[in-house]
């Protein structure tokens, strides 16, 4: 174990640190109970005046099991052969447990008895398919041209006009519904959309939604305003299935919108900034309301728009700086800002590196929680996440 850490100078520390975490083995040094011990203490409040350390936020992904098992990468297998998936996941932990000290995947399964039968969502009702390609989720483009997208917005607005209740809901719906609300499971809430940048490249095409909002203004405004009258419709159904009214329903609304930073400030402000603000004018209203968007690129042209809506929880791509969000949004609870492929190509020095970057802009407001600016990817290591776990123990206190 190497002594007085935090001594070091600046400078030097990445190398040192990555030196010592070889000749112990591979394992960077922390003291792991104190290490918990303090993170708990922080995660309360990231923002707290008495907080010991930089809470982490990395407690890695299902992903992260392949490389680190030596397997080759199966994201559909992990998905539906929960069996197969459980087992790798406690091997995994079993792994996690010795090297940061903590079980961090799920090993339980799941109790397909109080599950909800599926519903449609918003890409639905703008008859976006939702299909497996390339190893993820895709929603299929439904609108090819100007004339394509007035039709398909003239049908949305039919839905939207009809009953709408009958058109997400599955037909043993209410059956379903009366049985799970007797024990006691109320139906999930809608209170997470891909961005609206991102949902509409990809239901109307990149190029195409950027040549609608230069050439054609008031069609993409409508297009907008669609979005947003869909998204508050849907989470009204929901909420009223759950049992809630507009008094009682629970606050706080996320987006993930990487395909953010395709647009101009000004295109930006037309056709996303409303509907943002109209969402969480009804579900994130007041100041402690949470109000998140991730957007894991090169966006930080957008961020002080995103500063006029006041948001709580942010995570940005790795090329925008912690204190240019902190300018913006000064009571925001920055996740990030690690390049997800520094973490994943175990590029070791590079991740001290950034955390030192990071917790230098962010220590006189603080704030800030550690972790990648996008995904945790596969490829990213246990021995990695321990290392940014000494990293924070030994330079990124706040009690000294």
């Amino acid at each position: 174990m190497v002594d007085d850490v935090s001594s070091w100078p600046r400078p030097e520390v990445p190398a040192r640190l990555v030196d010592a975490m070889r000749s112990n083995g591979g394992l960077a040094p922390v003291d792991i109970e104190r290490f918990w011990a303090d993170d708990a203490a922080a995660q309360r409040d990231p923002f707290g005046s008495d907080i010991p350390q930089v809470p982490l936020g990395i407690r890695m992904s299902w992903e992260c099991v392949f490389a680190e098992l030596g397997l080759e990468y199966d994201s559909w297998r992990f998905s539906r052969d929960e069996e197969w998936a459980l087992g790798l996941s406690k091997t995994y932990n079993d792994k996690a447990e010795a090297i940061v000290g903590r079980r961090l995947l799920n090993e339980k399964p799941r109790d397909r008895s109080r599950g909800y039968p599926a519903r449609k969502g918003l890409h639905d009702v703008f008859e976006a398919k939702n299909v497996w390609q390339a190893g993820s989720w895709w929603l299929e483009q439904s609108a090819h041209s100007e004339d394509e997208l007035r039709a398909l917005l003239d049908r949305a607005d039919a839905r939207l006009n009809g009953d709408l209740r009958a058109f997400l809901l599955p037909d043993n719906w209410n059956q379903e519904r009366e049985r799970l609300m007797a024990l006691g499971v109320k139906p999930p809430l809608y209170r997470g959309q891909r961005g609206p940048v991102t949902f509409a490249t990809s239901i109307y095409g990149v190029e195409n939604l950027i040549f609608l909002i230069v050439d054609n203004p008031p069609l993409a405004e409508r297009f907008s305003r669609t979005i947003l009258r869909a998204m508050l419709a849907i989470a009204q159904v929901f909420d009223e299935e759950a049992g809630y009214t507009p008094e009682t329903a629970p606050r706080g609304f996320g987006f993930a919108d990487d395909n953010s930073a395709l647009l101009t400030p000004e295109m930006y402000e037309l056709f996303a900034y409303p509907i943002l603000k109209g969402i969480f004018g009804r579900y994130a209203p007041d100041p402690g309301d949470r109000r998140y968007q991730h957007s894991d690129s090169a966006m930080e042209h957008i961020v002080p728009i995103l500063g006029r809506l006041g948001l709580t929880g942010t995570n940005f791509g790795p090329t925008v700086r912690v204190d240019w969000i902190r300018e913006h949004l000064p009571h925001a609870v920055i996740d990030g800002q690690l390049a997800p492929f520094t973490f994943s190509r175990n590029d070791e020095e590079a991740i001290v590196a950034e955390f030192l970057r990071d917790f230098e802009q962010a220590k006189a407001q603080r704030g800030l929680k550690f972790t990648t600016a996008g995904s945790i990817n596969d490829g990213s290591r246990l021995t990695g996440m321990r290392l940014i776990m000494s990293a924070i123990q030994h330079f990124g206190r706040y009690d000294r």
